[in-house]
């Protein structure tokens, strides 16, 4: 099983005056692919945020983190940065197939700055916060996430291998 972690970003939800609709929609999705083992709502601040991010690779263990919330063009929006100080390596691929994705729904899809990447054995992906982004966003990618986090914590081949 997927040891998954979710982490919101958004200033009104760490205050309670949002609801995370988001966040349900991603638990619903993963349901098949693992079990949620942290979660949190934070201030759209780059600190907290990096360091909530390091908290759920590193004490955790989570095996996937997905963000949710501050891919867009606000000044406030900083998971991309937070995601960019923590990771060791981008995975460029998931975003890309995500924008892709989104374009066939709407032009807005590439206005999104997500990002994904690896922390050490952890792979880390931003969706946007908008429930209806985040289902088509990650309905793009998560046919693939099995095999990846497979490879990336030493349990098969690379891709193309038995």
């Amino acid at each position: 099983m997927i040891r998954v972690a979710i982490l919101t970003a958004s200033d009104k939800g760490s205050r309670g005056e949002r609801e995370d609709k988001s966040a349900a929609i991603i638990r619903e999705m993963v349901a098949d692919l693992g079990e949620v083992v942290a979660y949190a709502v934070v201030p759209d601040e780059r600190q907290l945020l990096a360091a909530k991010l390091r908290e759920f690779c590193d004490e955790v263990g989570a095996d996937l983190i997905l963000t949710t919330g501050g891919t867009g063009f606000s000044p406030r929006d900083v998971t991309p940065e937070a995601t960019r100080d923590v990771i060791d390596r981008e995975v460029p691929g998931l975003p890309e197939a995500m924008r892709a994705a989104g374009l066939k729904v709407t032009p807005q899809a590439m206005l999104s700055r997500a990002i994904a990447g690896i922390r050490g054995k952890t792979l880390i992906v931003n969706l946007p916060g908008s429930p209806k982004g985040v289902r088509e966003n990650l309905a793009a990618i998560l046919p693939a996430l099995p095999h990846g986090l497979a490879i990336l914590k030493g349990e098969a081949g690379e891709c193309g291998q038995p």
